[in-house]
Formats: structure tokens, sequence, C-alpha cells
């Protein structure tokens, strides 16, 4: 019997933790780089933003340094459309917790296009 509550703890305490982690699905703003508890909300109501013109030139100015062409860091090389399309969950956790990029920072617009486009699908557009 004890090993079965042991069980339904442990259980419940991944569950909990699984929901935690995990963006909001509803239209509660995205809070970026919350860590602290002092995080900035995200606005995804403007114009919908562009990998061509939004997301390339940041990704392109404030990652192609760590993630060139034959990169094995994090997700590896980010310099193509798939590219960035296959990594852009790990693109998005890394920059909503703060962790990217190593060394520096991105303005809040730079982070809400980022995060606003992968939220709207991550178009090729």
């Amino acid at each position: 019997m004890q090993r079965v509550k042991e069980g339904f703890l442990i259980i419940s305490l991944v569950v909990y933790i699984i929901a935690c982690s995990k963006p909001s699905k509803n239209n509660d703003p995205v809070v970026v780089g919350g860590g602290g508890g002092g995080g900035t909300p995200v606005d995804c109501s403007g114009a919908p933003k562009t990998f061509a013109a939004d997301v390339r030139p940041i990704i392109q100015s404030r990652c192609g340094g760590c993630h060139g062409a034959g990169s094995g860091n994090g997700p590896g090389a980010l310099t193509t459309y798939t590219e960035i399309s296959n990594a852009k969950t790990a693109i998005r956790a890394a920059i909503e917790s703060g962790r990217m990029p190593q060394g520096g920072t991105l303005t809040a617009a730079q982070k809400a296009a980022i995060i606003c486009w992968v939220d709207n699908g991550a178009p090729n557009n």
C-alpha cells in the first residue's frame, strides 16, 4: 500500500511540473524573462511577424555566432528557415526563459517577434 501511495505521489508531482512548465494556451500573456518574477508580458495582438522581415534578421545577428553552419551547439545550426523552424520550440523556450542568447540580450521587441512568430505557427513568410 505504501508503494502505491509513493507511486501516486510521484506521478502527481510529474504531472504538476509538466503542467506548470508549458505556456498557457488561453489568452493570458506570455511573460518573458520571468525567472525572478519580474518578466515582461509579450503582446502578440499586433500584425503577425514574418520570418523574412522579423525573425531571420534577429537570428542571424544575435545567434549566428554560436549557431552558424555546422554548429553543434544546442539545436545546431540556425542558418535556414528549415533549421530554425525545426528548432522553434527550443528557441522559443530559451528566449522566453532568458537563457539565450548567451552573453547578450534581446530587446523586448525582438523577443516578442520570435515568440509571436512561433506561436503563430512559424510560417515561412
